[in-house]
């Protein structure tokens, strides 16, 4: 695994996300816009699994919600492994970082659980409620580990 990590951290793009100023700064950018997309998507469509503005078509919002959420997702995860080659080895001692990991892992597979399984039409109330809680749960999670990771050496 060093090996690998080592080989990321000598790439030639690995060698642009850490000496170009503006190139780094843009793919932050990036992967804030991706997350934004991802979590504002995500609380809306979980706050109505949660029975809020149960007046609207829970179908409707997914087809709407689901797509944005997806895509800011993609883009998150994109500019993330970008963001990552800066400084491999690092990234990957930190605990922090692998937690990051790990909840995001959780979160896919949460969505996945759900939309693969019954989906949003089929679903129990009592399956939306905990596909919605452990979403409202895990995405904020997510975007607190990745944002103290530049703050704390854990």
């Amino acid at each position: 695994m060093d090996a690998l990590l080592a080989w990321l951290g000598e790439t030639a793009l690995a060698e642009w996300m850490r000496l170009s100023r503006w190139g780094y700064a843009s793919v932050n950018a990036l992967h804030v816009l991706g997350i934004a997309l991802l979590i504002g998507a995500s609380v809306a469509l979980d706050l109505r699994l949660l029975g809020w503005r149960r007046q609207v078509p829970l179908q409707e919002l997914g087809r709407l919600l689901q797509p944005v959420a997806a895509v800011g997702l993609g883009l998150a995860i994109m500019a993330g492994a970008l963001l990552f080659l800066a400084d491999p080895g690092g990234y990957a001692d930190m605990s922090l970082f692998r937690l990051k990991l790990a909840l995001i892992a959780l979160a896919i597979a949460n969505a996945l659980l759900l939309n693969l399984g019954p989906g949003l039409a089929s679903a129990t109330p009592r399956r939306l409620l905990v596909a919605g809680i452990v979403s409202l749960l895990l995405w904020p999670a997510v975007l607190l580990a990745g944002r103290f990771l530049a703050f704390v050496d854990a």
